[in-house]
């Protein structure tokens, strides 16, 4: 299940990562979680959501992320769950509850999201749930990347 974050839920992931945290990991390094609380909160003056909980059995497993302000109804979505949660099916379950929300939002025309090359289970976790390859990029910090596209049909002619 997938529950919007506020700006508290990322203080409490930072600071007291006990009341979010799993017994044996964090949800990911602080600095990550840093970094996600500041893109969530700058998307977060233009768009809501701007960030999910991935809920599982009352464990925060993972997070799923806005990664930058929506432009013209597309939305940017990025993904991670917890090392020790990893290949359970939580992440494809997640983005899939996000695109179905998608499908519904009048003001959402589609989904983007960028996987490395060698990110083979985050390429499946996207083509799933109805996102395809629409083209690769170089990234300064992460190398080449698949780019993926999801619902291309509710664009406007």
């Amino acid at each position: 299940m997938i529950v919007e974050t506020t700006d508290e839920d990322y203080v409490e992931l930072i600071f007291a990562p006990r009341s979010f945290s799993l017994p044996d990991t964090q949800i990911a390094p602080t600095p990550v979680l840093q970094m996600l609380a500041e893109v969530a909160a700058n998307v977060r003056q233009t768009f809501a959501p701007a960030s999910w909980l991935i809920v599982n059995a009352g464990e925060v497993v993972g997070l799923c992320s806005v990664t930058r302000p929506p432009s013209n109804g597309v939305i940017d979505i990025g993904y991670g769950i917890a090392p020790s949660r990893q290949g359970r099916g939580f992440a494809g379950h997640a983005v899939s509850e996000i695109v179905t929300w998608a499908r519904e939002a009048p003001n959402v025309v589609a989904l983007t999201a960028e996987t490395s090359l060698e990110n083979e289970v985050s390429q499946r976790v996207l083509a799933r749930n109805g996102f395809i390859q629409v083209g690769e990029r170089i990234d300064n910090e992460d190398g080449p990347l698949i780019c993926w596209r999801c619902f291309a049909d509710k664009l406007p002619d």
